[in-house]
């Protein structure tokens, strides 16, 4: 069967400059331009620029938008201020993982609103979720307005030490004034924009809505300063190295509708006491029986790269899988996220990773596996 893919306001740029192309949620993405690891110790030591245009952006307005949303979330929005930003989850009626998302809320000539960043592959299976909520929720509450922004818009992502020197050649407003999950609509290169200062890498970093017509001309004044630090463009691969050394769940990988938030260490991200939401009460009976298995990191000590799905052993018995699994550019080590039984997931625990016949040793450690030195 034949899959026409979407393809980003930047698809014909990175065709041209040699990106190696393939499909994530849908999308025709740039995987990689040169080598990944080179673009992932840029990132780390420099600048990264990355196209995100594939995840979705959802815009909520009017005064249901907020309540309709804390009814959905897994921790409440609507009392936020404006210019704050929030990590919450989706969650079903059993307390599986719909979608990992950011919200935050903004305020432009319209007035107040909500902008909701959902993962690529699951924005219209997100989109369904919302609709079939907002019906039930309209005639008790009264209607939120709701559009999905996705294909009129571009996200750009500006990650790494030297950020900010690329963002002040584009970007008004104070940007080192912007603390950590704040956001802001203002002027980036002369356009109407959204700036964020968040990121899916464990670098300091900024991320950039923008309308799509104007996107190319952004990235290429992005690229040529980005260029003259030290920094370059980065596809997904990398993206994938630099989000698992900080230990950033993966829908689909550590996270799905049959796991709940609690299962993958994102308790701070779910409130219960207080709170009435979708799933709530399926995640009550999970936090009370605790005999799920947990979200874990491991290092281990060979060389190969543990991947998706190779099962983690202790004495021979198998006692839970790998999710995402990489050889660590910065660690120099072969690092992994897992689920385990609840019993083997303190730090220290030893325990070993399957290799396709071949046991390697492996220990439970801390999470995340990196963390920047100003953090």
């Amino acid at each position: 069967m034949n899959l026409t893919l979407a393809e980003t306001p930047l698809h014909g740029w990175h065709t041209a400059h040699g990106a190696k192309m393939a499909e994530f949620g849908g999308w025709s993405m740039p995987i990689q331009y040169g080598s990944i690891v080179d673009e992932h110790h840029a990132t780390r030591r420099a600048v990264g620029l990355f196209d995100i245009s594939h995840m979705g952006r959802l815009v909520f307005r009017g005064d249901a938008a907020g309540p309709f949303l804390d009814h959905l979330l897994t921790r409440p929005v609507s009392q936020l201020g404006v210019g704050r930003v929030r990590y919450a989850l989706l969650t079903n009626a059993q307390g599986g993982t719909i979608d990992d998302v950011l919200v935050s809320r903004l305020e432009d000539r319209e007035g107040s609103f909500f902008l909701m960043v959902v993962n690529a592959g699951n924005l219209q299976k997100v989109t369904a979720w919302i609709e079939s909520n907002r019906s039930e929720y309209a005639d008790k509450e009264g209607s939120p307005e709701f559009e999905d922004r996705t294909l009129q818009q571009a996200m750009l992502a500006v990650q790494g030490p030297q950020a900010g020197k690329v963002l002040a050649e584009v970007c008004d407003g104070d940007l080192a004034g912007m603390g950590y999950y704040t956001a802001q609509c203002t002027e980036i290169d002369a356009k109407e924009g959204i700036v964020s200062r968040t990121g899916y890498t464990g670098e300091d970093g900024w991320e950039l809505v923008v309308p799509a017509a104007h996107a190319e001309t952004l990235w290429k004044r992005l690229f040529q300063v980005a260029g003259q630090l030290g920094g370059t463009c980065v596809g997904l691969a990398a993206r994938d190295t630099l989000r698992l050394e900080a230990a950033m769940p993966l829908y689909g990988h550590e996270l799905d509708e049959d796991i709940s938030p609690l299962q993958a260490g994102l308790g701070f991200a779910v409130q219960l006491e207080g709170n009435s939401f979708v799933g709530r009460d399926a995640m009550v009976q999970v936090a009370e029986q605790q005999d799920y298995q947990c979200r874990v990191g491991l290092v281990s000590s060979g060389r190969r790269a543990p991947r998706e799905g190779y099962p983690v052993l202790v004495s021979g018995r198998r006692i839970g899988s790998v999710t995402s699994g990489t050889h660590s550019p910065t660690l120099g080590l072969p690092i992994a996220m897992a689920y385990v039984d609840r019993e083997f997931s303190d730090v220290g625990t030893e325990v070993s990773i399957d290799m396709r016949g071949r046991e390697e040793r492996a220990e439970v450690v801390e999470l995340p596996f990196y963390r920047r030195e100003d953090t």
